[in-house]
């Protein structure tokens, strides 16, 4: 290990990459990121790298009290300092830039780099951050089973990885609306995003200057984007899905595969044949995408264009190394509609795809459903498993029930974790606002929190190596009455200590043996370390009387087994 501190820049200053210069990213009028909030770090924490194969991946190495090692957790945070104006370091330019001298042109999908034996520096860089090998990075990449997504025209990124056999990863949803947000408030949402975890970040934006935000977006992001291009189509159509066709389809891909987009939904899967089935549905169609897409079906009478085109489709997608993610367009937006004819033909649809994009060597994962009760989640997964051939499931949530407008960052981290167990390799994050309006900062990071502790539990449930180590540490810290390594340990460290000094705020709290919760009297744990002491006390005190009748058998042996000392036995 070697440490660079908290504002260190990075792959991208020390080595692994180079600078961007002194380009500047597109102004519409005033400076868009000029009020941008500051992010601290996490508190007794830094950003240091693990130094391996000529790469330098980051880790966060929290400082532990009571003589306790340091504990190394996950970092998505990215280099820290840098000037959103001109952008992250490039840190995978050298890498793609070697590999387009070695290939002018053709396929530069991760997949196919797989495919042929070759364990590119993405892989290596993933097998650091997931404490396996490059080799078996490759092959799950190789079989379909994980996507490293990695544009690139995206050399920012910090290469990841999403697997059922890696890290449950998790995405946040960002964008503005045709109502509300500024291109500023979207890159703020970024890196608050990043900080608190999310492996992955969705810029969903439909209102203003889509291209310019997404452009702030990604040159800023140290994690991969997705986008869903049909929303930037249904803008250049003016709004009319019956004006959208596959050419102006193909030409928004080029323009945001060119930015440097990593993955995109694509609502393929949406079949003229399968619109009907969702006529009795509770909720109907409640995709965007899917709901665009079949109204352009329903206008022209014809099957779907993404569908009908799908090669023509994935040619764009190898060029640029641009993953799927195969939309669930006829997605359930009730329990109501869970696991319906409509879903299940569409799944079976997107296992159609899969095949064809692996042909080309076009890395792809799976939609999942949005509203799903708790004893129809494991048949999804099994489903997705099935009929995806192991292609990563990817899904919303699900929402286990559809009563709590407001705290469904609950509702569907409940069901998010029982499928990350059941085998999903991403969970999108819900936030507080679902169904009711555009998350601001706050509810981004309740989403992202929420999401966190369900992939994090999935991982627990999976047995993935190393998973428990940070439930040990903290609980250790918590029975030793160490709070300060409490709050350290915790996916929030700033909201458990404010918690906390809500009512003990006193500096002398930190050391004390109770919370306010129990008081001194009646805290468990404190009772449980006084009966391990008396318990200690009584050992000692057997362990004297015990060796003081060793004592009195050994003198009564060598006394000759007497049993009155002096004289004759009086009887």
């Amino acid at each position: 290990m070697s440490s660079n501190g908290t504002n260190g820049n990075g792959n991208g200053v020390h080595g692994n990459g180079n600078g961007n210069g002194k380009r500047s990213l597109p102004q519409a009028g005033a400076d868009p990121v000029a009020n941008l909030p500051s992010i601290d770090g996490f508190p007794a924490s830094e950003k240091v790298y693990v130094e391996r194969d000529g790469l330098r991946v980051p880790v966060r190495r929290i400082h532990l009290e009571g003589g306790e090692p340091p504990f190394e957790v996950y970092d998505t945070s990215g280099p820290q300092g840098v000037d959103p104006h001109l952008g992250l370091p490039k840190l995978r330019k050298p890498w793609i830039d070697e590999r387009a001298a070695a290939e002018p042109v053709g396929n530069r999908s991760q997949m196919h780099y797989a495919r042929r034996g070759i364990v590119t520096p993405e892989m290596k860089f993933v097998a650091i951050r997931e404490n396996v090998t490059g080799e078996f990075v490759r092959d799950e990449i190789a079989r379909g089973r994980a996507i490293l997504p990695a544009n690139i025209n995206h050399p920012e990124s910090e290469p990841m990885i999403i697997g059922r056999n890696f890290l449950v990863k998790i995405n946040a949803n960002i964008g503005n609306s045709a109502v509300t947000s500024t291109i500023g408030e979207e890159v703020d949402k970024l890196r608050w995003a990043v900080k608190w975890g999310a492996d992955t970040v969705m810029d969903l934006s439909t209102g203003k200057l889509i291209h310019e935000t997404r452009e702030w977006i990604v040159r800023n992001s140290p994690v991969p984007i997705g986008t869903v291009p049909i929303y930037q189509c249904l803008e250049k159509a003016n709004g009319d899905p019956e004006k959208l066709n596959i050419d102006m389809f193909i030409e928004t891909l080029i323009e945001q595969a060119e930015q440097g987009v990593d993955y995109f939904t694509i609502h393929a899967g949406v079949r003229l044949a399968y619109i009907p089935y969702t006529a009795n549905r509770m909720t109907g169609i409640v995709s965007r995408g899917g709901s665009i897409m079949a109204k352009w079906c329903l206008s022209h009478h014809k099957e779907n264009f993404l569908y009908t085109e799908f090669e023509r489709i994935c040619e764009v997608m190898k060029k640029y190394d641009v993953a799927f993610s195969l939309g669930d367009g006829l997605r359930p937006g009730s329990t109501a509609d869970a696991n319906d004819r409509a879903q299940l033909a569409e799944l079976e649809t997107l296992g159609e795809l899969t095949d064809i994009a692996w042909k080309h060597d076009v890395q792809t994962m799976i939609e999942g459903p949005g509203h799903v009760g708790m004893h129809k989640i494991k048949e999804n997964m099994d489903l997705q498993l099935k009929i995806c051939k192991e292609a990563p499931f990817y899904t919303l949530g699900p929402l286990v029930t559809d009563i709590a407008p407001g705290y469904d960052h609950i509702t569907s981290a409940i069901g998010a974790a029982m499928i990350g167990w059941f085998g999903t390799a991403m969970l999108c994050y819900v936030t507080p606002k679902e169904h009711l309006g555009l998350p601001d900062r706050d509810d981004v990071k309740a989403g992202v929190i929420a999401y966190k502790i369900a992939a994090h539990a999935a991982d627990l449930a999976k047995g993935h190596p190393g998973a428990q180590d940070r439930d040990n540490a903290l609980s250790k810290a918590r029975f030793e009455f160490r709070w300060q390594d409490q709050f350290h340990l915790s996916l929030d460290p700033d909201t458990a200590k404010d918690f906390h000094d809500e009512t003990l705020p006193a500096p002398a709290a930190k050391g004390a043996h109770f919370c306010s919760m129990c008081g001194p009297k009646f805290c468990s744990m404190k009772i449980t370390e006084e009966v391990r002491e008396m318990a200690r006390q009584q050992t000692a005190a057997t362990a004297d009387v015990e060796a003081g009748l060793a004592a009195k058998a050994a003198e009564f042996r060598d006394g000759g087994h007497k049993i009155y000392a002096g004289g004759d036995d009086p009887h």
